[in-house]
């Protein structure tokens, strides 16, 4: 199975390399060397300079490739605007769009399939910093502006980065089922369960954000103490704030409003929950802080956008 990365230069290396590696791994559990061959194609001849500056040969130009092709990925890069607008490119990923299984981007890649229309009607995601780029470019793509990776017909696309490793998973287990999926994962010390709606960020990184120490140390507590009390009033009684203080300064902060941040907590640590136990619905909802499992049921589907069972039946262990 050819899998053809098509990158520019200043790509993203983990564009290309995350990819490559799961896809190699997979060929590795399968103890098929040929079940994945991936080929890095670019629109120029010679190596190419990656965003980091180390360098990587490429196996063919769009003009001198020949042979079958049956996932075709386009690497994200911070300077796409030429080949966005490079029309035999585009002519070329039209075409080739055509005759794949599937085809997608990882992170910024979007923005070339978009210049070709290959995203108009779709559904897709991108980097988190691009999101809003490139739905003014390109109102015809649907883009949701938070997921880690989106399959649309035989349309994938990824977030930024390190979500190309989970679009390519994803891929694997589409070919060869959730157990090799499994073994890929394990082997690659990564995430296998990260769903395709799943936010590009946990409410752990979002801890990170904030500029000011005190909310910071806030956060911590709130992500230290699911099952306490983290109504605002508490919450603001613990920071030594008024209330309309505490929820102003917070939302500066951290672009969001307490009650999402503890929601969000809670349904990320539900989640992993999910992931690596069976405890039953009640449980979960007592164990991160809801007095109501109803409540948390609805919490859960709200934010990872599929309910508890079905989740637990994608992703669980």
């Amino acid at each position: 199975m050819r899998i053809a990365i098509l990158a520019f230069p200043r790509f993203q290396l983990l564009d290309v390399a995350g990819p490559a590696d799961v896809f190699a791994e997979a060929a590795r559990q399968l103890g098929q060397p040929r079940a994945y061959q991936v080929q890095v194609l670019s629109a120029s001849a010679g190596p190419l300079r990656s965003s980091s500056g180390l360098r990587m040969a490429v196996d063919a130009t769009v003009a001198t490739h020949r042979g079958a092709i049956d996932t075709l990925l386009v690497a994200g890069s911070p300077d796409l605007n030429d080949m966005a607008s490079d029309a035999p490119l585009q002519d070329w990923l039209r075409r080739r769009a055509r005759t794949v299984r599937r085809y997608g981007s990882v992170c910024t890649g979007a923005f070339v399939l978009a210049a070709s229309g290959l995203l108009d009607g779709k559904r897709v995601a991108t980097h988190w910093n691009s999101t809003a780029r490139l739905s003014a470019a390109y109102p015809k793509a649907c883009v949701e502006a938070d997921a880690i990776y989106v399959k649309d017909g035989r349309l994938f696309t990824s977030a930024g980065v390190t979500a190309g490793m989970d679009l390519a998973l994803a891929m694997v287990e589409e070919d060869h089922g959730r157990e090799l999926a499994l073994r890929v994962a394990r082997e690659l010390v990564m995430f296998l369960k990260r769903p395709g709606g799943q936010s590009q960020f946990s409410a752990h990184l979002a801890a990170q954000t904030a500029e000011r120490p005190s909310v910071r140390t806030l956060q911590d507590h709130i992500l230290a103490n699911l099952k306490g009390d983290l109504s605002v009033p508490a919450l603001a009684a613990h920071a030594g704030m008024s209330e309309r203080s505490f929820a102003r300064t917070f939302r500066s902060e951290t672009g969001t409003t307490p009650a999402e941040f503890v929601e969000n907590a809670r349904i990320d640590a539900a989640r992993r929950l999910a992931e690596e136990s069976d405890l039953p619905a009640k449980r979960l909802a007592d164990a991160v802080g809801y007095a109501s499992v109803d409540g948390f049921r609805r919490a859960f589907t709200r934010r990872l956008g599929v309910g508890l069972v079905e989740y637990r039946r994608r992703f669980a262990k």
